[in-house]
Formats: structure tokens, C-alpha cells, sequence
């Protein structure tokens, strides 16, 4: 009797310690759940150079799946054949070397490796950011400032400028030049792919393209300081009548001018800034920050040892 009635109170003790495993294994398996519904990336590319990247990370995992999917079977399998109950497994204890082991050990990550190098050989050159995006029509010319923290676009063909907005048309290409004011950061528009630096005294390129319409997430992906968290940026693709009328928005609105004097205004360090635009700009200002004919901006603050220095980096 008392045997019996050890084995439920055994069992129930048995059931609460899966349960109480349940909530750990859950939290494990959500992140897992939550990437799986995960858009505005990489993988959900909406442009001719995202969809290259994105092409180029498949077919890397392609390659590398060839190896770790056959090693995972073969762990499994020696696991299974060289078990202590097969009699029909040879206990070698005293072996040392297989020529032809040692080939398929050495050939197939050496073939991996080719392979792997081919794919970014080929992808580095077709997906240079600075070979133009091939177009009958008239590329849109932008020039990118990043600032702490902030984004300045300007558009030096309409003679407009915006701050954290950028309306560019869709299906066409864009020729962005790079530089930043202060520190160094990265430009990065996931969905349309390639992320470039921005640096001081220096001009980067890069063409990108969204062949659809919408909202894209734009971002900083260089940590710059306190107010890196918000500096990020809309990129909105719109239909090409849409832009021009923007434009003409824009351009009749009571925005400021960017001049010289707005300009230092502007660079001083901020954070979170709401979207907004200049109704016009002075057409020799991006030059001035790229020669330093502007003076580069202060730069993010850093505390050391109670005292407020300034970052050179």
C-alpha cells in the first residue's frame, strides 16, 4: 500500500517539474518567434542593391550549410554506429592517420572557402557603392551631413534641404555624398541595402534605389554619443509626381533658408529632432562643410573622471 501510493505523489512531482521547466522553455522559443515575423530588414529587401545583399547572405549560408549539415549527420551517425551494444563496430584504439580522411577532412572546408571568396569577390565589385545604378532616366542628387545628432539632407537640384526626412522618388536612382560635421557615423537604410561611413573632411558615395513606394527605416548604425539612440531617420519613397510636388511644397513653404549662419545654428548638439525642412539652401554650403571652410562641430561629450572632454573620434 505504501508503494502504491509513492508512485502518483512520485508522478505528480515528476508533472510539476515539467511545468515549472514550461515558462523557461517559452522564453527561450519566443525570440525565436518574434524574428520570424520580422520585417523593414535585410532580408526584406525593396531595392535592386538590398536584394543583391540579400541574395549574396543566402547563398553564403548555402555554402556554409554544406558543410555543417553533413558534419551534424556524421556526429549523429558515428554517435549511433559506435555505440557499446554494435558488435559489428571495429574498436580501433591504436588509430592514428587515413590519407584519405585527412583529404575529405581538409578538402571540403577548402572548397567552402573558394566558394565563399568567389561569392564576395563577385558581390564586392557588382555591388560597389560607388558604381552608379544604371538608369535612362535623370538619377536624384543628394548630399547627406550627419550631425550629433541629427541628419541634414540636401538636395542641391530643387535647392532644398530637410532634417531626419527623406522624400526621394521611387524606381529611381539616388547618387547620396556623404560627410559628417562631427564625429564619425554610419548611413545605413536596411531595406534598400549597403551601408556606407560618414566622415569628416571626406566625401563617401553611395547609390541606392526603392523600387516601391513607402516608409523606410533609416538609421545611424555608428554609436556617436548620448543621442545616438534617436538618430535615425524616414525615408519615404513616393511616385515621382508626388516628389515634384513635395518639392514645390517645400520650396513655396515658410521654412527658414539654410544659410551659413543657419547652418551653425543647426549643427549645435540636439536630440530627437522632429522632421522639418529648409525652403532653400545656400548652394556652396556642403562643399564649405567638406573643405572645413565650416568648422567641424564640438562633438560628443565624454566624462572622465569628473571632468567633460570632448570625443576625437
Amino acid at each position: 500500500m505504501t508503494r502504491n501510493a509513492a508512485r502518483p505523489r512520485r508522478r505528480t512531482h515528476e508533472l510539476s517539474g515539467y511545468a515549472a521547466g514550461c515558462p523557461r522553455l517559452a522564453m527561450r522559443i519566443a525570440p525565436l518567434l518574434i524574428l520570424t515575423a520580422c520585417h523593414d530588414g535585410v532580408l526584406d529587401p525593396r531595392g535592386p542593391i538590398g536584394a543583391s545583399d540579400g541574395l549574396i547572405m543566402l547563398n553564403a549560408l548555402e555554402i556554409m550549410l554544406a558543410i555543417v549539415i553533413p558534419t551534424l549527420v556524421a556526429a549523429l551517425f558515428f554517435a549511433w554506429w559506435f555505440r557499446a551494444s554494435n558488435t559489428r563496430a571495429r574498436y580501433r584504439p591504436h588509430f592514428a592517420y587515413s590519407g584519405r580522411l585527412e583529404l575529405i577532412v581538409w578538402a571540403i572546408p577548402i572548397l567552402v572557402i573558394l566558394f565563399l571568396g568567389g561569392v564576395i569577390w563577385i558581390g564586392s565589385h557588382e555591388l560597389d557603392p560607388y558604381k552608379p545604378i544604371e538608369t535612362r532616366g535623370q538619377p536624384l542628387e543628394v548630399q547627406v551631413v550627419s550631425l550629433d545628432w541629427k541628419w541634414l539632407f540636401i538636395y542641391p537640384d530643387q535647392g532644398i534641404a530637410t532634417v531626419n526626412q527623406l522624400v526621394v522618388p521611387a524606381d529611381v536612382p539616388i547618387h547620396f555624398s556623404l560627410t559628417s560635421a562631427t564625429v564619425m557615423n554610419a548611413f545605413f537604410v536596411p531595406q534598400l541595402g549597403s551601408m556606407i561611413y560618414a566622415m569628416n573632411g571626406m566625401v563617401s558615395q553611395l547609390w541606392l534605389q526603392a523600387n516601391h513606394p513607402g516608409n523606410y527605416f533609416g538609421e545611424s548604425t555608428q554609436f556617436s554619443g548620448d543621442g545616438f539612440s534617436g538618430m535615425h531617420f524616414v525615408m519615404r519613397a513616393v511616385p515621382s509626381a508626388d516628389f515634384n510636388a513635395w518639392v514645390g511644397t517645400v520650396q513655396r513653404g515658410s521654412g527658414p533658408a539654410l544659410d551659413w549662419a543657419e547652418y551653425r545654428h543647426l549643427e549645435k548638439e540636439s536630440q530627437h529632432v522632429r522632421p522639418f525642412a529648409y525652403r532653400a539652401v545656400d548652394p556652396s554650403l556642403f562643399r564649405a562643410i567638406t573643405t572645413l571652410s565650416l568648422p567641424p562641430g564640438p562633438g560628443p561629450r565624454v566624462e572622465r573622471g569628473g571632468a567633460v572632454e570632448r570625443s576625437e573620434d
